[in-house]
């Protein structure tokens, strides 16, 4: 989707790219992947702030997110319900995870130096659109998010435009609490699910949604 502006401190060469993805286990909504390039020179709000977004209170990973999209360069990748419920959820977060680095390599040109992915697995021969020849396999981190700040910083770019998306989604859809649940199943969106059915943003190959007429 919308992507950062290069300044000086990117370059075409010799840039490293972190990648995230936030949604995976949610019954609504995308999944969206981020991409972020650091900046040479850290600012000090960002300089060893960097962690795990899912360690970070909401306040602190919204400061974070606005620092490192005003100073890196950054781009994400969304993949809707529709497309979850066609291509399995793996398939769509390495789809998701594909287009957000395919935008920020557009941006900076050039071919970065290496692809860093947190988990264990790369789109790399799981996404065809991945650009092997250029980008390499992407070097796949366990804990990455906790271990390498650029994918820290992707890590907290992905959940917090995932979340925009779904707090703008639970105004068409009030029924579900995704201002609050962002799309998972708690307890009140089960109940939500059971009498008022599924959205269009409900993914319907998910089992909670898929049994709803075994209820």
């Amino acid at each position: 989707m919308l992507s950062g502006t290069p300044n000086d401190q990117f370059g075409a060469e010799n840039y490293v790219i972190g990648v995230d993805e936030a949604g995976r286990g949610p019954l609504a909504g995308p999944v969206v992947a981020g991409a972020v390039v650091l900046c040479k020179q850290l600012p000090p709000e960002l300089d060893g702030a960097l962690d795990d977004s899912k360690k970070l209170s909401a306040k602190r990973r919204g400061t974070l997110d606005l620092a490192v999209r005003e100073h890196c360069a950054w781009a994400v990748g969304v993949v809707d319900a529709g497309q979850i419920d066609e291509l399995n959820i793996l398939g769509a977060t390495m789809l998701a995870m594909t287009q957000a680095v395919q935008r920020l390599v557009d941006i900076l040109g050039g071919r970065p130096d290496a692809v860093l992915i947190d988990g264990n697995l790369s789109p790399a021969g799981r996404c065809g659109e991945w650009r092997a020849g250029e980008w390499g396999g992407g070097r796949a981190i366990i804990g990455g998010d906790a271990l390498e700040p650029a994918i820290s910083a992707a890590s907290i770019v992905a959940k917090e435009w995932r979340d925009r998306i779904m707090c703008d989604a639970a105004r068409d859809h009030p029924h579900y609490g995704w201002e609050r649940n962002k799309g998972y199943g708690t307890r009140g969106h089960m109940e939500a699910l059971r009498l008022h059915g599924p959205t269009p943003l409900h993914r319907r190959s998910f089992a909670p949604v898929s049994q709803l007429s075994l209820i």
